[in-house]
């Protein structure tokens, strides 16, 4: 069953890298996830049931949301299902409850897609193969297609299984990782309480050949993202230039110190701008400028030290050139460490996997990832967390116009998720 399930599992992946949606705007992501989950054997939730809405971060535009919601209706997704979606509280919850005393396994997958232009050059695989992306500038450059595949073979798995299975399985298919925005939200929702056992993982980040695994990764980096305004007063920049306040200048001065921090002797700490837009015209003093920031740090700590100098110094700047700062909080991930156990439970379970080649201790992600939470709530709730990393030979990096996956490595990961749940059921 194992080889019909990965096939699946790769079709599937295809079809969602063809509608990738950004962070709670994922409409038809999350319909056709509940159309696949809907004649099997799990209680589905949907909407503000899965979400804490208070708790999402970055919520994007009434507009925005309201467009992709238009969008997905002029897909197919019925208005009534759309609406229960209403607001961007977008992602599934899936639970089989097998009614027989056993562990509570939780995984997690997530579904959002990057704003970015996919390649359509010869060579990149969704384009020579028909799955290329049909959202302009929208792109799964990060695999969560792979992973919402992953997930739902998983779930065909135990749907199939359900009457050899003792314990819990909570599914979530969580939307807006990408910038950290959509894990606590369903962390304070409570479907991470009384969880024995959690999983979650990447594919690539680790250009290795498919069939190698990681039982789990370290530097999981905290992480703040935030974007800034910068307000200043426009003037003729010909007639009284000393009568405006220039917001541009003011965030260039900025940005230009942020990457002067000094890195810190305790750990990985990272800073970017990402984006710097402002003015309204070359003869225009500009009246307003927007950063779009992030700070990250080998652990929390680390990350806080990194936001704060870096609040320090847009506060500086904005004083310099006499014009107004303001920062909105649009994301944040916690600093994490995997539990040990879990190199040793995922060697036993993978023991006889034909699939891999190659089982690591640890890899080291080197980014940030709102999983975070969840491994954070289930630790301290006294269960084991874990996140394994699948790699992939990459033809471009992450984030990329040309990223795309080894299909291999998701083949790869069907098989280790579902050995390990039947390793868990004897443990």
């Amino acid at each position: 069953m194992h080889k019909e399930l990965q096939e699946f599992a790769v079709d599937v992946r295809r079809k969602f890298h063809i509608f990738p949606e950004v962070g709670f705007t994922e409409f038809i992501t999350t319909y056709e996830i509940y159309q696949l989950l809907q004649s099997l054997s799990f209680d589905l939730y949907i909407g503000r049931e899965i979400l804490e809405s208070d708790e999402r971060y970055g919520v994007p535009t009434a507009g925005e949301i309201e467009a992709s919601k238009e969008r997905a209706i002029a897909y197919g997704v019925p208005e009534a299902f759309a609406e229960k979606l209403d607001g961007g509280h977008t992602g599934v919850v899936a639970v089989l409850d097998t009614g027989r005393k056993g562990p509570h396994i939780a995984m997690r997958y997530d579904i959002d897609g990057l704003p970015i232009t996919e390649s359509d050059e010869k060579g990149h695989v969704p384009f020579d193969k028909g799955f290329l992306s049909q959202h302009p500038k929208e792109m799964h450059a990060c695999g969560h297609d792979g992973h919402i595949s992953i997930g739902l073979a998983v779930a065909k798995y135990l749907d199939a299984h359900k009457d050899e299975l003792t314990g819990k399985f909570t599914i979530i298919f969580q939307p807006a990782e990408e910038g950290l925005r959509g894990a606590n939200s369903i962390v304070q929702k409570g479907w991470l309480d009384k969880v024995d056992y959690f999983m979650s993982g990447h594919l690539g980040i680790n250009s290795l050949q498919a069939g190698s695994i990681a039982a789990t990764a370290d530097q999981l980096l905290a992480s703040t993202k935030f974007d800034v305004t910068f307000t200043g007063k426009s003037a003729h920049a010909g007639v009284e230039p000393n009568e405006g306040k220039n917001a541009l200048t003011a965030a260039a001065t900025a940005l230009l110190q942020l990457n002067a921090i000094p890195r810190h002797r305790d750990g990985t700490t990272r800073i970017n701008v990402g984006r710097l837009s402002g003015g309204s015209g070359r003869n225009v003093i500009a009246d307003e400028a927007v950063m779009l920031v992030e700070t990250r740090g080998e652990t929390t700590e680390l990350n806080q030290y990194m936001y704060d100098e870096a609040v320090r110094i847009i506060q500086a700047a904005a004083a310099m050139h006499d014009v107004k700062a303001s920062i909105r909080f649009m994301g944040q991930g916690l600093g994490s460490k995997c539990d040990a156990e879990w190199i040793q439970i995922v060697k036993d379970a993978c023991e006889k996997n034909l699939d891999v080649k190659e089982i690591y201790d640890v890899l080291p992600l080197k980014a940030s990832e709102d999983a975070s939470y969840m491994i954070d709530h289930v630790q301290k709730n006294g269960g084991l967390a874990t996140y394994m990393v699948f790699p992939s030979l990459l033809p471009a990096g992450h984030h990329h116009p040309n990223f795309d996956i080894d299909e291999d490595a998701v083949r790869t990961a069907v098989s280790v998720y579902i050995d390990i749940i039947n390793y868990l059921q004897h443990k």
